[in-house]
């Protein structure tokens, strides 16, 4: 009941209100073993901090792959990729096992498509890292291409799950080199961490749907663009037949309601409350306000709730299974 709490509490105070997150500085980077060699000249000290600039890595390793690469700063950056991605295989073998129960939800929406992506790691601190938060948009943009390279059907919504292994071939993005795969053992090698690419789902709607969204304790960056991220989120699939214009927080009040009262079905107008209708959606108690159910409070909106998809951070297997 702490988070039912917690979201009647950030929501009477401010409808929709988001916790900026912060992130922390940097893990230590990989490979410790490098020679620093002789000094560099003006114009190699230009390109040390180019690539320095580009890659994030340490000092001496960006100085080694410009010593291999002759000076080529592309060269130089494809060569300490292919280090990383080397150091994390290795690390990844090493520590894997190891339980991964953080993490974080990613939420991505285009036009009428949205995405909802898991990728747990073993420390909250890690999760909080950008380059963690970065492989989490790879995914959520793998999973985004994923769904809109699929047929659309024209007459209703379309919804799909991907588990860890489907998600872990898909490509990174359009302008992304190898399979997600690749980049998550790309940071493994940077964070030192064992981490998950645990599940996606991705929702298509055509004309006469709407999905709502939210995500609970977000963190923002600037430099992830429109992905929203934190440890709960919620896609709900909405029908109607008038693009209404408080749609949009009407979908977020909703995606709320799942988050906080966790459904496992939707139900219809006609379910009594309380007995086996406390799971179905319809018939709970609505979030905002207990006096009335979510049917009550959706029927004079003119939508319909029609399906919905809830995401909790390193939830057990058990239950996304039966979910």
């Amino acid at each position: 009941m702490s988070l039912l709490r917690s979201l009647q509490l950030s929501l009477a105070a401010r409808a929709g209100s988001r916790q900026a997150g912060s992130l922390l500085p940097p893990t230590p980077q990989p490979w410790h073993t490098f020679h620093a060699g002789p000094c560099l000249s003006s114009s190699g000290k230009e390109l040390l901090m180019k690539l320095r600039r580009r890659t994030g890595y340490s000092f001496v390793n960006c100085k080694k792959a410009l010593e291999t690469c002759d000076g080529d700063l592309k060269q130089a950056e494809m060569w300490l990729h292919k280090q990383a991605q080397k150091e994390g295989w290795s690390k990844a073998a090493k520590l894997h096992g190891r339980k991964t129960k953080e993490g974080l939800i990613g939420l991505l929406q285009e036009g009428n498509a949205a995405v909802l992506v898991e990728v747990n790691c073993e420390t909250d601190f890690v999760s909080r890292n950008l380059k963690f938060q970065q492989l989490v948009q790879k995914v959520a943009l793998g999973t985004m291409l994923h769904c809109k390279s699929l047929k659309d059907q024209l007459s209703t919504y379309s919804k799909g799950f991907l588990n860890s292994s489907e998600l872990s071939g898909l490509p990174a993005g359009p302008d992304k080199e190898g399979s997600l795969k690749d980049h998550l053992a790309l940071a493994i090698g940077k964070l030192g961490e064992n981490m998950t690419l645990k599940r996606a789902a991705w929702v298509k709607v055509p004309s006469g749907f709407y999905v709502g969204s939210y995500v609970h304790g977000t963190m923002h960056s600037p430099s992830l663009h429109n992905l929203v991220l934190g440890k709960y989120g919620a896609l709900v699939i909405c029908e109607t037949s008038v693009r209404k214009v408080n749609l949009e927080d009407l979908g977020r009040r909703l995606g709320q309601h799942v988050v906080g009262m966790a459904p496992l079905s939707v139900g219809s107008l006609d379910d009594e409350p309380g007995g086996e209708s406390e799971t179905k959606m319809l018939s709970q108690p609505y979030l905002l306000d207990p006096s009335i159910t979510l049917g009550q409070y959706v029927q004079p909106q003119g939508v319909s709730v029609v399906d919905f998809v809830r995401f909790e951070c390193g939830e057990s297997e058990e239950t996304v299974e039966a979910d």
